[in-house]
């Protein structure tokens, strides 16, 4: 029997265009590293997914990549042209038989693609290096800036032909949205950069280019979330006061929802705002009134989870946790949240179902996963 003071994760959720989730438990979108070398889902990616899926509301994928040149991981899955909707399909179809809602993470690298992988071409908003890296990128032109956007638009239109529920636009960690909006990386003099509103004009023209392909092709309610991170550590870099202007901008946008990138639910601002509390509870204050808000970040048991509801977000996202434990939100359904495990077992890789890429990345990154001794 599930405790009275849980109940409250599982109550179900409706977003405004009428989608309905079982609970409020949503899976966080996590690189696998795993898929077929033709950019295809590979059925170790299906079973991992199949795997996690029974409990949560909501399952967001790993990103996939709607440009050849915006592929950012070994591994990743593709969603740039139309041969890959069956591919896709078979994704969805493999969350949404479990019970969950299907959402497709869409992205592009940016200068954050290794070269091998995008033909020693890596580009972004401006030739800026990412910090720690010596792989310069090349500055976008206009008219490839508008063909990327061109491009979310085109793979959204291929998820609802595949059959997902929505599309979470990935402009967080980095990755190309991010660097268009951040000061660090994007140091251009045209309509795509300047001052804190120029350098939202990439960021809301993805947007703009999503919602269209969902207005022309969705015959369903169809989900469109935004992730992004709250701030940077670089100077110049994003600061808090830049993100309260980005998600004043996406909160008049019409989106399902916004989905902070946190490591740590609780982490507080660096610089821009003079505000004790942390960045969500921040957030959340300022537009989760006109947009549900996605909270994240190192959540493990359920005790976390009903804490991290208590900053009045409608929604929780687990990431880690989900792979040291897919049976998290059942076992916390029956009662049983006691056995829920918190640390990677070095041995349970085949109990677990995790695909020996992500596995490896895993084991060879200490500090990453909690792991039991």
């Amino acid at each position: 029997m599930m405790k009275e003071q849980y109940a409250s994760l599982f109550e179900e959720f409706t977003f405004a265009n009428g989608v309905q989730l079982k609970n409020r438990v949503v899976m966080a979108p996590m690189t696998n590293f795993s898929a077929n070398l033709d950019g295809t889902v590979s059925s170790e990616e299906l079973s991992y997914y199949a795997r996690r899926s029974t409990g949560v509301g909501m399952v967001i994928t790993a990103c996939t990549y709607v440009t050849p040149n915006g592929k950012g991981f070994p591994g990743e899955f593709a969603g740039d042209s139309d041969e890959m909707i069956e591919s896709l399909r078979q994704l969805a179809t493999t969350i949404q038989k479990k019970g969950a809602k299907a959402i497709l993470q869409i992205f592009h690298g940016g200068r954050m693609c290794p070269p091998d992988l995008v033909d020693k071409d890596v580009v972004s908003a401006s030739a800026v290096a990412a910090p720690g890296s010596d792989v310069l990128p090349r500055a976008l032109e206009t008219v490839e800036i508008e063909a990327i956007i061109r491009e979310f638009g085109e793979t959204t239109r291929r998820a609802i032909e595949a059959g997902f529920d929505g599309v979470e636009i990935h402009g967080a960690n980095g990755y190309l949205i991010h660097q268009f909006f951040s000061p660090h990386s994007n140091r251009r003099e045209d309509k795509w950069g300047g001052n804190v509103q120029k350098r939202l004009t990439f960021p809301l023209a993805v947007v703009d280019a999503v919602k269209e392909a969902v207005k022309m092709y969705a015959k369903q309610p169809f989900l469109v979330g935004y992730r992004f991170s709250p701030e940077e550590a670089e100077t110049p870099g994003i600061t808090m006061a830049d993100t309260l202007e980005l998600v004043d901008a996406l909160s008049e946008k019409d989106l399902d929802y916004l989905h902070i990138s946190l490591m740590e639910f609780w982490s507080k601002p660096r610089r821009g705002v003079n505000d004790t509390r942390s960045r969500l509870e921040i957030i959340q204050e300022r537009i989760g009134h006109k947009v549900p808000v996605i909270g994240v970040g190192s959540i493990y048991t359920a005790d976390d989870a009903m804490k991290a509801m208590e900053s009045g977000v409608p929604l929780i996202a687990i990431g880690r946790e989900l792979i040291i434990d897919p049976d998290w939100v059942e076992k916390v359904q029956q009662g049983r949240e006691d056995e829920i495990e918190t640390k990677l077992d070095l041995r349970a890789q085949e109990r677990l179902v995790i695909p020996t890429p992500l596995w490896q990345a895993i084991v060879n990154r200490p500090g990453w996963f909690p792991v039991a001794e």
